[in-house]
């Protein structure tokens, strides 16, 4: 699936139809220059989903996990990953990325390149390309 953004606002009623496309599946590589917008959607599927934590991008902390509560008062985790500043696919290792990415719980991962050889087959990815000053297209495999 394909679409056009023509501002961040438009990420409200982008969301549930990203989440939609991806069914059952929970876990998501995301790819983008740096600027294009990739830990704002982040924010926006946080949003939607009912996060209530403040969120944030995880460059430093490298992995940040969110709460939020399911329709059936079920409460689910929400991981959010950076991984631009490791060095190789074993720090990926450390910090615990194979088990997030065989869990039950939403991750996604911003700058995935290091560790795709880690992924599940099911894992979708999610291209960010710069259109304009506040346009994007975004692309969902």
């Amino acid at each position: 699936m394909e679409w056009i953004l023509n501002s961040p606002d438009d990420l409200e009623i982008l969301v549930p139809k990203i989440l939609q496309t991806l069914a059952s599946r929970r876990k998501i590589a995301l790819y983008g220059d740096m600027g294009a917008g990739k830990t704002t959607l982040v924010k926006a599927i946080c949003k939607y989903l009912g996060v209530r934590e403040n969120t944030a991008s995880p460059t430093f902390s490298l992995v940040n996990q969110y709460s939020y509560v399911e329709v059936d008062g079920s409460v689910s985790l929400f991981h959010h990953l950076d991984l631009y500043r490791l060095r190789s696919a074993p720090e990926a290792f450390d910090i615990g990325l194979e088990d997030l990415l065989y869990d039950p719980w939403y991750c996604v991962i911003e700058w995935p390149q290091l560790a795709e050889h880690l992924f599940p087959d099911n894992l979708v990815r999610v291209k960010i390309e710069i259109l304009g000053e506040t346009v994007r297209g975004i692309q969902v495999d």
